[in-house]
């Protein structure tokens, strides 16, 4: 099977493109704004100037029987577009919904869409995570605009013979992670102490080698098929946590300051960073029964080894 891989020069993405094409009987295809660069991808990159609703498709999905779509304009915390939502329009609803028109006219098979949580919202109660049954509850313009694309895919997977999975990850870690978490792991190995020692919430994440795994099985499974999937490790854990849990995969020394969480709330509301705070101190829980219960999945990398993993490169 040839499988299109979009945004292949991204984080998700050039992984995903490396595991498909480690796969026997399977031709990855990858997608890249600008080929150059991308030596080591040889004659499997695919050069397309830009994911909105002009880029003609044609010759990237010639002889594709599925499309893993990874690309878009991605969540930035500094956002400085003048209309944000308009930004992410543009790219993640109208050029993602352009190439799975043109996917569903080549008769491509299956198109894996990988959305965001942030579909669901920005946070859960305690002891309550997000299912795919919960109503959506975008609160920025990024989760806004995955929300219409996934919209706008099921509808056109009505209209058309052309499957559409979507998968919703939280965090996404592993070799290569950058945004926020990879300044927290920064924080960490430099021995910065850090005023997260008292922090009792509880949140998902999920390892890129179990994101890819769940990628996998969502080409080609029977029961994948128009269905939304919710993806973690399976192991929540507070923020505390995961700190030392990454200086022990970094094999450094942890260094906590036990500041209550309202404080960290003051503080940050002082400073205009109340979303950051959120993300540090909030619960944002996530339910992956169906994935486990329809397609048999279940995350073969503990928590524990992907931040071991990710530490290792």
């Amino acid at each position: 099977m040839k499988v299109l891989v979009t945004g292949a020069n991204g984080f998700v993405g050039y992984a995903a493109w490396q595991r498909l094409n480690a796969i026997s009987g399977v031709q990855a295809l990858g997608s890249v704004r600008r080929a150059a660069g991308f030596t080591d991808m040889g004659a499997s990159v695919v050069a397309v100037v830009d994911l909105s609703a002009q880029t003609d498709w044609s010759e990237a999905l010639a002889g594709v029987g599925a499309v893993v779509h990874t690309a878009a304009r991605v969540h930035v915390m500094d956002d400085r577009a003048a209309d944000p939502l308009t930004e992410f329009r543009l790219v993640n609803v109208e050029g993602t919904l352009n190439l799975a028109r043109q996917a569903a006219a080549a008769e491509v098979k299956r198109f894996v869409f990988i959305s965001s949580i942030k579909v669901n919202g920005e946070s859960t109660q305690p002891g309550r995570a997000f299912t795919e049954a919960d109503a959506p509850k975008p609160q920025d313009a990024y989760g806004q605009s995955k929300h219409e694309a996934e919209r706008g895919l099921r509808q056109l997977s009505a209209d058309t013979d052309m499957e559409v999975v979507i998968i919703r990850p939280p965090l996404v870690y592993g070799p290569g992670v950058k945004s926020n978490f990879a300044t927290l792991v920064r924080a960490v190995q430099r021995g910065w102490p850090l005023p997260l020692g008292v922090v009792s919430n509880q949140r998902s994440l999920v390892a890129l080698d179990n994101l890819l795994d769940f990628i996998v099985i969502c080409i080609t499974h029977p029961q994948a098929a128009n269905q939304t999937f919710l993806v973690s490790d399976g192991q929540d854990l507070s923020t505390t946590e995961l700190v030392r849990g990454i200086a022990q995969a970094a094999g450094v020394p942890v260094r906590l300051v036990p500041v209550p969480v309202w404080m960290l709330q003051a503080g940050a509301s002082l400073l205009d960073k109340g979303d950051m705070i959120q993300r540090l101190c909030g619960n944002l829980q996530v339910d992956i029964s169906k994935a486990s219960s329809l397609l048999g999945w279940v995350p073969s990398v503990s928590l524990e080894e992907g931040l071991r993993r990710t530490m290792a490169i």
